[in-house]
């Protein structure tokens, strides 16, 4: 199987438990994973957040998931608890069909490697 089958099958696989578990079966999209990945991050699970927070979390999320590709590096915890991470490296310009690619690709490692699938 390719590289890219692979990738397609396990972000499906993502997509699929995610939206049974949080969403009644209704599709999640891209935007809405990472936010997830954010809250589990943050460690505050039943918390509302308003607007801003929102942001904030998806910020995280995207930190600790292109952290494994160098780009970022977890800084410390702020007196609320909430992860801050340092630019090690800038994002090379990407297309938006790239940064897609790469996203998905880091969330189906993220999801592999806190063993949501395999």
């Amino acid at each position: 199987m390719s590289r890219d089958e692979q990738l397609k099958q396990r972000w499906e696989l993502v997509v699929q438990k995610l939206s049974d578990q949080f969403a009644e079966g209704d599709p999640l999209d891209l935007d809405a994973i990472i936010y997830l990945i954010g809250v589990q991050e943050l460690g505050q699970l039943h918390k509302k957040f308003k607007k801003d927070h929102k942001l904030d979390l998806m910020h995280i999320a995207i930190c600790r998931l292109l952290e494994p590709y160098g780009y970022y590096e977890f800084d410390f915890y702020d007196d609320d608890k909430w992860p801050h991470y340092k630019v090690k490296e800038q994002l090379p310009p990407l297309k938006a069909g790239e940064q897609s690619v790469l996203m998905k690709e880091a969330i189906v490692n993220y999801f592999v490697e806190v063993e949501f699938i395999q």
